[in-house]
C-alpha cells in the first residue's frame, strides 16, 4: 500500500472533537427530552447547555481555519462526476470497481461528499446551534426583539435538526466502512495518511488529474 497524508493534525482533531460534542449533546438531549434518565434532569440540562456553548465557540474557530487556510476550497459543490460516484455507492462499490474520484490533497471529498458535508457545515449545524442557543436565552427573547417566536417551536426545530444530524452520522459512520478495508477510512481519520493500492496509485492519480481538469 501507498500512503498519501490527506488530513491535517487540526481537522482529525476537529472530527474526532466534534463526534464527541454530537455524541454527549445527543445522550443528555434526548434524556432532556425525557426518553430515558440517566444523569438526572438538572445534570442532564446544564451538561447539553455547556457542551453546546463549547461546540458553537470550537465551531467558530473551523471557520476561522477553513477561511485562513484556504480549505473551503475543499467544500464548493460540483456536478462533476455525481452520477459516477451515486453509481458507484449504489453499484460498482459491491464489483470491486476503483472509485470514480480518488481523493487528492486539494480534492479530499468527492462530489457527494461536498454536497452532504455544505449541508451539514452551512444549514444543519448552524441552525441547530442558533435554535439551541434561543432556546436556553429563552427570557431575552423580549429585549432582543423575538417575542414572536414559540418555545414549542423553537424546541420542534431544534429536535428535527438533531435527529437530521442524527441520521446523517448514522450514514457517515457507514460510510466509513467502504475503503479497501472496514477501517481503512478510520485509520486515515487518526493517522492522516490515507493508504491506496500501490499498484493503482498512478491510475488513481491521472483519473484525478482528468476529474479536476473538466
Amino acid at each position: 500500500m501507498k500512503k498519501m497524508y490527506l488530513y491535517s493534525r487540526y481537522e482529525r482533531l476537529w472530527h474526532w472533537f466534534q463526534m464527541g460534542f454530537i455524541f454527549i449533546l445527543m445522550v443528555t438531549g434526548l434524556e432532556v427530552n425525557g426518553l430515558y434518565t440517566l444523569f438526572g434532569y438538572e445534570k442532564a440540562a446544564t451538561l447539553h447547555t455547556g457542551v453546546g456553548v463549547t461546540w458553537l465557540i470550537s465551531f467558530f474557530v473551523f471557520v476561522f481555519w477553513l477561511f485562513t487556510t484556504g480549505e473551503w476550497k475543499q467544500y464548493i459543490p460540483t456536478t462533476r462526476k455525481m452520477a459516477e460516484v451515486i453509481r458507484y455507492y449504489a453499484i460498482g462499490i459491491f464489483k470491486g470497481e476503483p472509485h470514480p474520484v480518488p481523493k487528492q490533497m486539494d480534492a479530499k471529498h468527492n462530489p457527494l461528499q461536498r454536497l452532504s458535508y455544505l449541508i451539514l457545515a452551512a444549514a444543519l449545524l448552524p441552525l441547530m446551534m442558533i435554535t439551541g442557543f434561543l432556546y436556553w436565552k429563552y427570557n431575552s427573547w423580549e429585549a432582543w426583539g423575538l417575542s414572536f417566536l414559540t418555545l414549542q417551536g423553537i424546541a420542534f426545530v431544534h429536535l428535527a435538526l438533531a435527529f437530521a444530524v442524527m441520521m446523517f452520522v448514522i450514514v457517515h459512520v457507514y460510510m466509513t466502512t467502504t475503503g479497501h478495508t472496514i477501517s481503512s477510512h478510520i485509520k486515515a481519520m487518526i493517522t492522516g495518511f490515507e493508504e491506496v493500492e500501490d499498484d493503482f496509485h498512478s491510475e488513481f492519480e491521472k483519473r484525478a488529474r482528468q476529474w479536476k481538469e473538466k
